[in-house]
């Protein structure tokens, strides 16, 4: 009998910790990344992330530039600039200068969905901005595209006065708060992680359980 209770007990313990864990395993997990512009550089046909910022860049004659608002974690899954992106078709009326170089931009305000609360982004727009020969992608853009708005450091928060407040703030699912580095305390609730309640009760089934087969060896004692 004491061999059944014991039994008995690591399949009670067994049961338990397997639906928990499937509950955790069937969690769906919370989008989490940043609201910002990126920046980005035109190679033949296809957009690729700048290396340097804007305010460090120093694009030649000829070159296309652009930016795009969107929700991202990271560089690797930005939201690319939308839209037609030859510089011919974009420079196309505004002509050479000596001593000056033209630059062809592409400015994407993104989807509704990225925007900020309260909030619509206008529509993406083309520019040529005729800048002098060492200006920087920053100078080329607020040539284009006034009010820009910098936080105290350098991050471009906002392109045409848009979005109005706000800068690189993070979003997790529908909860925005402001950017802030990683602490010990966040890695179990990153990215859809197990919740303080889950890991409370597979540690109280594990303890349950241990319970059932010492009360079992006690008797049988």
């Amino acid at each position: 009998m004491t061999r059944g209770l014991v039994r008995r007990g690591r399949l009670v313990a067994g049961a338990l910790l397997g639906a928990l864990l499937g509950l955790l395993l069937a969690a769906p997990a919370q989008a989490v990344g940043y609201r910002y512009w990126s920046f980005w550089e035109r190679d033949g046909d296809q957009w690729t992330y700048a290396s340097q910022g804007p305010g460090t860049a120093r694009p030649d004659d000829g070159d296309v530039q652009g930016f795009r608002f969107s929700v991202s974690d990271d560089s690797k899954d930005s939201a690319r600039p939308r839209g037609p992106a030859g510089f011919e078709d974009i420079c196309a009326s505004t002509p050479a200068e000596d001593g000056r170089k033209r630059v062809a931009l592409v400015i994407d305000f993104g989807l509704p969905k990225d925007a900020p609360k309260g909030e619509t982004p206008p529509a993406p727009r083309t520019a040529c901005a005729r800048v002098a020969s060492d200006a920087t992608s920053a100078d080329a853009l607020a040539s284009v595209a006034k009010p820009l708005r910098y936080d105290t450091k350098a991050l471009l928060c906002a392109i045409d006065g848009y979005p109005k407040s706000g800068c690189g703030e993070q979003v997790n699912g529908s909860v925005t708060t402001e950017a802030r580095p990683k602490t010990d305390s966040d890695t179990a609730q990153d990215d859809g992680g197990p919740s303080l309640g889950l890991v409370a009760g597979i540690a109280a089934v594990a303890l349950l359980g241990g319970a059932a087969i010492w009360q079992a060896r006690r008797r049988r004692g």
